[in-house]
């Protein structure tokens, strides 16, 4: 059994009535989205607690064998070769771990949020639409699928009904626009309750995003 994974958590002042997971990008740690929490203003009365998990240390092909925090490794730009399946799936289940430990602490599944940046965002698509429990949403932010032909064989229906929200930068030279419309198309395709929006940005998150984000969180723990 793999080690849990070591993260960063904002706590409310008040006693938690919900949980945003949210896992950050490439060569990037916890730490990194952390800052975002003040800056989405979400009223005190949500009262969410957010866990920024660390990614494990592993070689990536794409950046010379370096070790670094990745959900996976990446051995080509390809679009249809990008993700190491193996990688990804190693993730998912420390991911779906962290997840069922803030159930344990008596949250409901149905008041998790997982969200997720780019190399996030796979694990984040990938393991919420496999999950047995539904969630109270998905964020997939300037990402998108590994290996989507495995989604119809692979996909639990807990999640079928569950919010998925797409953001992208139409300026994206690292995840090209086209392969976040293809994640959403998938999973268009496949019934789920997916929306799309896309910024005047490259790989990053912008205020305009991150205002929509606020709002979403809202619509989904409200």
């Amino acid at each position: 059994m793999s080690q849990p994974l070591p993260f960063v958590d904002i706590n409310p002042a008040t006693e938690v009535k919900a949980t945003v997971i949210w896992l950050h990008g490439l060569g990037d740690s916890g730490h990194g989205f952390a800052p975002i929490v003040p800056e989405l203003r979400l009223p005190e009365s949500l009262a969410i607690r957010f866990v920024f998990p660390h990614a494990p240390e592993r070689p990536v092909t794409i950046n010379g064998g370096m070790r670094m925090r990745a959900w996976y490794d990446i051995k080509s730009m390809d679009f249809d070769k990008r993700a190491d399946l193996g990688g990804v799936k190693e993730s998912a289940a420390l991911v779906e771990q962290l997840i069922e430990d803030e159930i344990a602490k008596g949250m409901p599944a149905n008041r998790i949020i997982l969200a997720g940046f780019s190399q996030g965002g796979v694990i984040a698509l990938h393991l919420g639409t496999r999950y047995s429990k539904t969630l109270a949403g998905i964020l997939a932010l300037s990402t998108y699928m590994c290996e989507p032909s495995l989604l119809a064989e692979e996909a639990h229906d807990a999640n079928k009904q569950t919010p998925i929200q797409f953001g992208h930068g139409t300026h994206d030279d690292v995840v090209p626009v086209a392969m976040g419309q293809a994640a959403y198309q998938t999973l268009k395709d496949a019934g789920y309750q997916a929306k799309w929006k896309t910024y005047a940005m490259q790989h990053n998150v912008c205020m305009d995003e991150i205002n929509d984000i606020s709002a979403w969180i809202q619509a989904r723990l409200t």
